[in-house]
């Protein structure tokens, strides 16, 4: 998500627009051919003991189907694997490695997320995209769900009305304005006001049964118990994507929420007092700081978005009296600004402030 929004945020500031190729493979879990998958393990030089253990694990697996008390004669499926297995997402990764493109992909699992800066004026080769996606698909026994698979267009210059159409076969990809990717909703003007609202619509809904519990004597904390694991995660999830970019509204409703948990559970209306009591940050705190958290992640040289921080500085840098290892990123406008990372570049790295002679 991250990946994908910075892509967007700095083709828009430099005044290029992005096209967003959404693809949806339909049951791609079930679709894994095993003698495909076994192949591709085999050709990134996979351990042959564990290629025959993993043939083992596929082969001669039997499935069923009952519908009351009548049941199905015993089926030996060639594909697909089993359902809530460890190895079926890393089987799903050797399956779907090889997939490439003329433009850059992002992949999730069975979530592909094909992203285009186009300059202005020109012409978009997303088309051509599709078209490699659709024949490793037919090569790899895979099949675009084109009905769930969605195209946007970020930024004036790629407007839908001067772009060809995408299409899939007989089928045309649609186009919209907003798309949930990994629970996410993001909108073509990369603001944030359709996701706030479900946020809210769904915490409001889940508070509605806390207020149920409190009715019927639950204890208080258990009720605690009920808010920090059922909704406070819907308030928490994927918050480094999104933080930043929040209005002072958003963040308002946002903490309106927990608000309305800690008088729901106590009956007092001294917000800060309760935060104290509870040991339960404001909403605005915790989501800075597991942004904050995010960041110093991503400055691991192994986690896989290292590679989207600029160069560090020389270290000659840290000789002076305040100093950023990383170089702050150039924003042409407010909205890329406070984008996760240049916000995260501003606002989360560490300053030295007092130099001992001793570093001379």
């Amino acid at each position: 998500m991250i990946d994908v929004t910075h892509l967007c945020h700095q083709a828009l500031d430099n005044r290029q627009s992005a096209r967003c190729l959404f693809v949806d493979f339909r049951k791609a879990f079930d679709h894994v051919d095993h003698t495909i998958a076994l192949r591709k393990m085999a050709e990134l030089n996979i351990e042959d003991i564990f290629l025959r253990w993993m043939r083992s694990y596929l082969s001669d697996r039997r499935q069923r189907v009952r519908v009351g008390k009548v049941v199905s004669p015993w089926l030996r499926p060639n594909g697909g694997m089993p359902q809530g297995s460890y190895f079926g997402p890393y089987v799903f990764l050797i399956m779907i490695n090889d997939l490439t493109t003329n433009v850059p992909l992002i992949k999730f699992v069975d979530d592909v997320t094909a992203v285009e800066i186009v300059n202005p004026g020109a012409c978009s080769h997303m088309q051509t995209a599709l078209d490699q996606i659709s024949h490793w698909s037919d090569t790899n026994s895979m099949e675009i769900n084109t009905k769930k698979s969605k195209q946007m267009f970020f930024g004036i210059a790629s407007s839908g009305n001067q772009q060809a159409p995408l299409v899939s076969g007989n089928d045309t990809i649609d186009t919209v304005s907003s798309f949930k990717l990994l629970g996410v909703n993001i909108s073509s003007d990369l603001r944030w006001d359709e996701h706030i609202d479900i946020i809210c619509a769904k915490a409001s809904k889940r508070l509605h049964y806390l207020s149920l519990l409190r009715r019927s004597s639950v204890r208080h904390a258990e009720l605690l118990l009920y808010y920090k694991t059922i909704v406070l995660p819907i308030i928490e999830y994927a918050c480094p994507v999104w933080q930043s970019g929040l209005t002072e509204e958003h963040r308002q409703r946002l903490e309106a929420i927990q608000r309305r948990a800690f008088r729901i559970i106590s009956g007092s209306t001294d917000y800060d007092l309760q935060c104290v009591v509870y040991d339960i940050e404001p909403v605005s705190v915790r989501l800075q700081n597991l942004t904050r958290s995010f960041f110093d992640r991503i400055n691991e040289k192994h986690d896989c978005l290292h590679w989207l921080l600029p160069p560090s500085r020389s270290n000659y840098t840290d000789r002076l009296r305040t100093f950023n290892k990383l170089p702050m990123i150039k924003c042409r406008t407010q909205r890329f600004k406070q984008s996760f990372l240049p916000y995260a570049l501003a606002n989360f790295q560490l300053s030295i402030l007092n130099i001992s002679p001793s570093r001379f």
